[in-house]
């Protein structure tokens, strides 16, 4: 792993710590990740802490009302949990047809499943934790009363959320302007911000493990506006949430297990991306050629057009999983891949909004960890006066009644975001994940061949310039891939645009352990945040 010589002038040089590390989007979230590891407690106590503090100071991308998921490494074996929600009993195809929808709404009540990320909390933390849960939340607890300076990339984000929501007429989304405006403006870098909703909401679910969300006064009053505005979610469908414990799912590459959540996630599209490159010497080659990144995209669109076509809910049909992520199937896609861009289609197999974080902490336990409202801050229903913005993952279904990711009571929807894991030969490298939409297992991807067969370390891996795959041979390239590339991907058939808006190309952080014990860490310069350890 190259320490020194980065190819990429790297804004940051990675972290380096001998026992503990947070990596976070948000310094403070990082900070009040460290605190518990100072107070003796674990890295899911670290992780916790600082998912519920980016609730707080990252509100663009995350809040109350969102899913998440993680991947917990104990020292010897990982464990997955899938705190996803699932659909109201009220809602179905019919309803959504019936009223004249030819696709899921992006916002408003039909885009809400119930919000998965209080209970995940408490669930990690039931499992996994050390302190007391209530002392967990209560650096995010704190920071909503008492108030943050805000920092710029989350301005810039919450002022161009603040036009799209303002715009809205829907009763539903009412609450929204109120809730996270002040006089109608959003915060501008530097300035203070606090909300005291969020901090009552917060210490609600940190005194009750999560319960109050579900079954207590929060419930009620999530349903009441629900009843009021025209929304599908009723006390059954809150009380009856749980998350999963799920096994995850992994494919090998040169080496090294690369690990994901299994669907109703799509961590089962980069590692079907992987297990096509794995056939490809990329090793042998420099990272910037023109023949690297076609191969690199040819074998995203195909992931793609497997993952949209597969992927569900495995809770209502049968995934084929295990056939996707056989290298013989791999091989047969690798096949297609040649000297021009492919429309790509899905293949026959064989019968038979976000933040990510990660922490370690000194005793070996690691933990992946994301959670995300979708689309900034998700819907625009917000529950008044409780600082819950809920998420639209609703958006993600589909209204074909053919397909297996179609709408349905108590289903859960194809799912955006996902933490990843690295080991090697059954011992633990750590944590990583990029963030945002359908970057998510591109970034992955992109990571694990940064680091296995171009060498980087964290910090290089995430500054370098990115790509990302579009519909039919739409191809988007970072400002900053060198401009030959283009021009050569262009004369192949790709359709190429160039970006210099980094958030469209995710935000990521990584936690991995050298062979000498240390960690090495880094944090994405798209984002505000840091890794930082001891």
């Amino acid at each position: 792993m190259k320490l020194i010589d980065l190819p990429y002038s790297s804004r940051r040089m990675p972290a380096i710590a001998r026992r503990s590390m947070v990596a976070t989007s948000q310094p403070q979230a990082v900070l009040a990740g460290l605190s518990m590891l100072e107070r003796g407690g674990n890295a899911v106590d670290a992780a916790i802490a600082a998912a519920a503090m980016l609730t707080v100071v990252e509100p663009t991308s995350n809040g109350i009302g969102s899913d998440a998921f993680a991947l917990v490494w104990d020292g010897r074996k990982l464990h997955g949990l899938n705190g996803s929600g699932r659909a109201p009993q009220a809602i179905s195809l019919e309803t959504m047809l019936q009223t004249g929808h030819q696709q899921m709404p992006a916002y408003g009540w039909p885009s809400v499943t119930v919000p998965g990320t209080p209970r995940a909390w408490h669930d990690l933390h039931q499992r996994f934790g050390r302190l007391n849960f209530e002392e967990v939340l209560m650096p995010a607890i704190s920071a909503a009363e008492d108030g943050f300076a805000v920092t710029p990339i989350v301005s810039h984000y919450w002022n161009l959320a603040l036009r799209r929501y303002e715009a809205m007429t829907d009763p539903a989304t009412s609450a929204w302007l109120n809730t996270f405006s002040y006089r109608g403006r959003a915060p501008s870098a530097g300035d203070m911000w606090r909300s005291r909703r969020q901090s009552r909401t917060l210490r609600r679910i940190a005194q009750t493990g999560a319960d109050d969300f579900y079954t207590g006064e929060l419930a009620g009053q999530i349903v009441e506006w629900a009843q009021q505005t025209g929304g599908f979610i009723n006390v059954a469908d809150l009380a009856q949430h749980t998350s999963t414990w799920i096994e995850p799912i992994n494919t090998s590459y040169r080496g090294y297990q690369v690990w994901e959540i299994p669907p109703n996630g799509q961590g089962l599209a980069a590692l079907m991306a992987l297990n096509i490159l794995e056939g490809f010497d990329l090793s042998h080659t420099t990272r910037d050629t023109i023949q690297s990144y076609h191969m690199q995209i040819e074998a995203m669109k195909l992931a793609f057009a497997d993952a949209y076509r597969y992927i569900a809910d495995p809770e209502h049909v049968e995934v084929p999983t295990k056939q996707l992520l056989s290298k013989r199937y791999a091989a047969s896609r690798r096949s297609l891949i040649g000297e021009y861009a492919l429309d790509p289609q899905h293949g026959q197999l064989p019968q038979g909004g976000t933040v990510y974080l990660c922490a370690v902490d000194g005793d070996g336990m690691m933990v992946s960890f994301i959670q995300s409202n979708y689309m900034g801050f998700g819907s625009g229903v917000v529950v008044p006066e409780t600082g819950i913005a809920l998420q639209n993952r609703g958006a993600n279904f589909s209204l074909d009644p053919q397909h297996p990711n179609v709408l349905a009571p108590n289903k859960r929807p194809f799912h955006t975001i996902i933490p990843s894991f690295l080991t090697r030969d059954g011992e633990a490298v750590g944590p990583f994940g990029v963030m945002g939409g359908a970057m998510q297992p591109q970034g992955h991807a992109q990571m694990i061949l940064n680091r296995v067969d171009w060498q980087l370390n964290p910090q290089a891996s995430l500054d370098a310039p990115r790509w990302q795959v579009g519909a039919g041979r739409k191809v988007y390239l970072e400002y900053g891939v060198p401009q030959f590339i283009a021009e050569g991907l262009r004369a192949m058939g790709h359709d190429v645009e160039i970006h210099a808006e980094g958030g469209m190309f995710g935000r990521g952080q990584i936690i991995w352990r050298l062979p000498n014990g240390s960690l090495i860490g880094g944090s994405d310069m798209r984002a505000d945040g840091c890794a930082l350890g001891f």
